[in-house]
């Protein structure tokens, strides 16, 4: 989530020429159905292939149809495979009718890099178009768990009309470890990870042209949001440092973003919240005094900092005083 990101604009027409019937039955529609509810989209071209969407710097609400998370496309010889579904069925279909504009190619694949709504609630237009999803081997689990919970909370967020039809629909193909998806003449490196920003994200690296799409294990301009582990997160910054990416998507900041630089700032965010929790509890702080201010000196640094920072240090001391 970028402190100056554009604004987007709506890909004009969303034309439906050369679309695969494959994937889509009628891309115009899907547009009409997006810009009607007032949802500008546009993929922005970020390697030879490879398209982005960049979303705002926002909590999910109604007005921004829950669109807050980057998304991403890579265009092989054969087929075409999405990372990550976003935060609505408008959005969704907004996705797809702008993939339509620039490839008539099926979408074979649809990965979805962690459980969180902004990345999921897509889902049922992909399957729709026939697109297997992809996710990592606990992901299943975790949308059963979540899945009742997070259709409740979000129709209260972002209301009955953008909630209508969603369903949590999980991944049919699993990544237990590193798993490969062939396009053709492109091949997607799938990577899962233990727990950092969930116990079910997923990185996508496309070889070809050295872009890796991060999810949530990379936030840039707005604060990272801890469901996971911590030490988790800090423990594996080197191994995600040293994938060979040039550049990257990540889950939440500008697209595209330099590699490994684009990891900075949450290492130091939290290497600093740790810090700060290990003090408050080698002092004796209680709880609820101690997450008011670990992490404070960030303050100046992220959006939505007191959105979630007291919840990342809650979590954060839950984890540390039992390490």
């Amino acid at each position: 989530m970028p402190i100056d990101r554009a604004r987007r604009k709506l890909v004009n027409g969303f034309a439906c020429t050369a679309v695969s019937a494959a994937m889509l039955p009628c891309c115009l529609g899907r547009a009409a159905l997006a810009a009607a509810h007032g949802l500008e989209f546009k993929l922005r071209k970020v390697a030879d292939g490879v398209f982005a969407f960049q979303g705002v710097d926002e909590l999910m609400s109604a007005a921004n149809q829950g669109a807050i998370s980057n998304l991403g496309v890579v265009v092989g010889t054969d087929a075409v495979a999405v990372i990550d579904s976003g935060g609505s069925l408008i959005e969704a279909n907004a996705l797809i009718a702008a993939i339509g504009k620039i490839s008539a190619k099926p979408v074979r694949y649809l990965i979805n890099t962690h459980m969180h709504p902004d990345h999921v609630f897509g889902n049922a237009a992909f399957r729709q178009i026939g697109a297997t999803i992809v996710g990592h081997h606990n992901l299943p689990r975790a949308l059963e768990a979540r899945g009742a919970f997070y259709l409740q909370s979000f129709r209260e967020q972002i209301g009955d009309a953008l909630i209508e039809g969603i369903e949590i629909i999980p991944p049919t193909m699993l990544v237990d470890d590193r798993l490969q998806l062939d396009l053709g003449g492109r091949v997607l490196e799938l990577q899962a990870w233990k727990a950092a920003h969930t116990d079910n994200d997923l990185t996508v690296f496309d070889s070809a042209t050295r872009t890796l799409f991060a999810g949530d294990l990379v936030f840039i301009g707005s604060l990272p949001t801890l469901d996971g582990s911590l030490l988790g997160w800090l423990r594996q910054m080197d191994g995600l440092a040293a994938i060979g990416a040039t550049r990257a998507v990540p889950g939440h900041g500008p697209v595209p973003a330099d590699w490994p630089q684009a990891l900075t700032g949450e290492r130091r965010y939290f290497e600093i919240l740790a810090r700060d929790i290990r003090k408050a509890i080698a002092d004796g702080t209680p709880l609820r005094d101690a997450v008011k201010t670990a992490g404070a000196s960030e303050r100046g640094n992220w959006h939505l900092f007191d959105d979630y920072n007291e919840r990342n240090a809650t979590a954060a001391f839950a984890e540390l005083e039992w390490e």
